[in-house]
């Protein structure tokens, strides 16, 4: 007999239907998007697709922390103010190895829903473009199982190694070095710790056991030069050229240990003024940290060291003190005239090797020519391995870091030496000076630079400079024709 109207399995039926209903509701009012809208986007980076955000550029970030222990996930609120550069009716944010809890736009909550490595928001009204809107998400930051950049534990505490993509395993945001954006940093934590970050100390409170932390910088910002470091840590302040800050941040029970390598810096700093013009931030330093990163890097005003880097045995002094420079050459290339795209990173690494190499001959170290020489001759083989200099193959899965390769090192700071052969040493510096001066605060290309060498040469660049960066073979060195490379084996 058929079942009429009012029997239980219609009315069944009709409970079904009303508590998917309800379900679909509660979902879209606690955070989450319609499924059709939910995907992961980028800015089309050719090396990390997914990486960056269309439709907005940021203009400032306010990030507060609240830390308790290196392997407890810390609270935190991310505040963003952007602008939107297309109608908003979503938009994604960069941000995972955390707990998103809410995300209110313009002070109105906002659906959410985490896909992959991004955080779709949907705002309760679009936004039009051209207006700026602020966005607050209240989140976990997780320091545990980052194996791929962000946190790393040091031995009391927490130091952040973003690059390339690690900024957002920290923090939600616009993590591609085409946004730069000012940053405030509020970071609680037990009183008997310190606590550091990028820019400029902006206060300090206590509250019972607990102080709270601020900084901000001056200069504009890419996320994956963001430091944040806590634990137990010394703070010498010296000063610099013209006046500059400078803080350096050390382990408090290795402080007079290496306070020979700190002093360094300010003639360090005056070295580079001399090759590239003015320091073009607010303030400098060391953060060395009881960590293994297996790298140094060059966090904006605070360039980061393993401790382990100033006790090793066996190094000599010139080396050590031209691995400081390096780092520090990055302040003019990388970290205030940032890459475009991550395909023009050896406009960080061929510049900040330069300098290096220039500096390690001043001191007593190999000869220029000879660590070029050497480099031509495996030029070859780096292209096979990591591709061109200015086309670096990929990161395979896993090896984020795989982008950094010899090919856009040494590779690309024997670009710059066969471009210097070119064009002459005078030319050279005035190219060098100009292009920080001109991109300062700012990002910049591979092409630009090729345009700005050929304004400054007087002489179009653009084809010279096409074969050595995008070429599968080194073109010969111009004044050494007697220079090889080896026949490259394959990859």
């Amino acid at each position: 007999m058929p079942h009429s109207p009012g029997t239980p399995s219609r009315r069944r039926r009709r409970l079904r239907r009303r508590s998917a209903a309800l379900v679909v509701a509660a979902a879209f009012l606690i955070g989450a998007v319609d499924p059709p809208a939910v995907a992961a986007v980028g800015v089309d980076d050719r090396l990390f697709p997914n990486l960056g955000n269309p439709g907005y550029d940021v203009t400032s970030y306010d990030l507060s922390f609240d830390y308790r222990a290196k392997d407890q996930p810390l609270d935190a609120v991310t505040t963003i103010v952007a602008k939107a550069t297309a109608p908003l009716g979503r938009f994604n944010l960069d941000f995972t190895h955390g707990t998103v809890r809410s995300v209110q736009v313009d002070g109105a909550p906002a659906a959410f829903a985490p896909v992959q490595e991004d955080v779709v928001v949907a705002p309760a009204r679009a936004v039009p473009q051209g207006a700026t809107f602020t966005v607050t998400v209240h989140h976990t930051s997780d320091p545990r199982g980052n194996t791929e950049a962000g946190w790393v534990p040091t031995t009391d505490g927490l130091v952040m190694a973003n690059q390339p993509d690690g900024a957002h395993r920290v923090f939600p945001g616009n993590d591609h070095p085409s946004d730069k954006a000012l940053f405030t940093f509020h970071v609680t934590a037990p009183k008997d710790l310190t606590v550091v970050a990028n820019g400029l100390a902006a206060g300090r409170t206590t509250q019972g056991d607990r102080t709270t932390w601020t900084y901000r910088t001056v200069h504009p910002m890419a996320t994956e030069l963001a430091q944040i470091s806590i634990g137990h840590y010394a703070v010498p302040q010296r000063t610099g050229p013209h006046g500059l800050p400078v803080r350096d941040v050390v382990p408090a029970e290795g402080a007079g240990t290496l306070e020979p390598w700190l002093a360094k810096t300010p003639d360090q700093i005056v070295w580079m003024e001399r090759k590239a013009g003015p320091y073009p931030f607010e303030n400098y330093g060391l953060l060395v940290a009881d960590a293994s990163t297996g790298f140094e890097l060059e966090t904006q005003t605070l360039s980061l060291f393993e401790s382990g880097m100033f006790s090793r045995a066996g190094i000599p002094p010139w080396y050590l003190e031209s691995i400081m420079v390096h780092e520090l050459a990055h302040h003019w290339f990388g970290d205030s005239v940032s890459p475009r795209t991550w395909s023009d990173l050896w406009l960080n690494e061929g510049h900040a090797t330069w300098y290096e190499a220039l500096y390690a001959e001043e001191r007593g170290g190999t000869k220029l020519e000879d660590r070029m020489r050497v480099a031509y001759q495996l030029s070859d083989q780096w292209r096979v391995e990591g591709g061109p200099v200015a086309m670096p193959r990929p990161p395979v899965r896993g090896s984020k870091e795989g982008i950094f390769r010899p090919n856009v090192y040494d590779g690309g700071a024997l670009v710059l030496y066969a471009l210097r052969q070119r064009i002459g040493a005078p030319a050279f510096e005035r190219l060098e000076h100009e292009w920080v001066t001109r991109h300062a605060d700012g990002t910049a290309s591979t092409a630009d630079f090729a345009a700005l060498a050929t304004e400054v040469s007087g002489q179009d660049q653009a084809a010279f400079l096409n074969t050595w960066l995008y070429g599968q073979r080194t073109p010969p060195m111009p004044g050494h024709p007697d220079w090889k490379a080896a026949t490259p084996k394959l990859a």
